[in-house]
């Protein structure tokens, strides 16, 4: 349990967000004088989706909660893990997305095992790079790689910014 940082800049864009309307929900139309809706999504409903990029990771994960606060950026996830890794899977799929600077970990885990570290990619890194940095051997790549599927879809697809889940040797 903690707390976790995150670039709130980069990452997967899931929800429309207008920073310049951030602490409005509702602007008015100058010319008409009447009230527009916002583009700015509820806090509910971006904890919604926050609540769906978590279930889609297929994670096992028992009352599930999330909720998200627009004016500090931040998400807060609760529930029963099974294993450590379910829990770091979580936390780094909803970080890893725009708009969300932190993460606030309330997750307990019933199969208790040593934390991955969290890394964070830097331009010119390569699963292989940072393979050799931790492990001794770029050929190692493949499990930072397994670590953090199904977020990742490919070993090469790997951005500045983004928080990986870097298991222990």
């Amino acid at each position: 349990m903690g707390i976790f940082s995150f670039a709130k800049d980069i990452g997967d864009k899931i929800f429309n967000r207008d920073d310049d309307k951030h602490q409005a929900n509702v602007e008015t139309n100058a010319s008409a004088n009447t009230p527009v809706a916002s583009t700015e999504p509820s806090a509910q409903s971006v904890a919604n989706l926050l609540l769906k990029r978590i279930q889609q990771q297929n994670l096992n994960i028992d009352d599930l909660k999330v909720k998200y606060n627009g004016t500090t950026d931040t998400a807060e996830i609760s529930g029963r893990a099974k294993t450590q890794a379910d829990r770091e899977k979580a936390i780094i799929a909803i970080g890893n997305v725009q708009n969300v600077a932190k993460v606030v970990d309330n997750i307990d885990i019933e199969e208790d095992a040593p934390e991955s570290t969290m890394y964070t990619v830097k331009s010119g890194d390569t699963l292989s790079k940072i393979a050799g940095d931790v492990y001794g051997s770029p050929n190692e790549y493949m499990k930072i790689f397994e670590a953090n599927k199904p977020m990742l879809s490919d070993p090469d697809k790997i951005y500045p910014g983004q928080v990986l889940r870097i298991p222990k040797p």
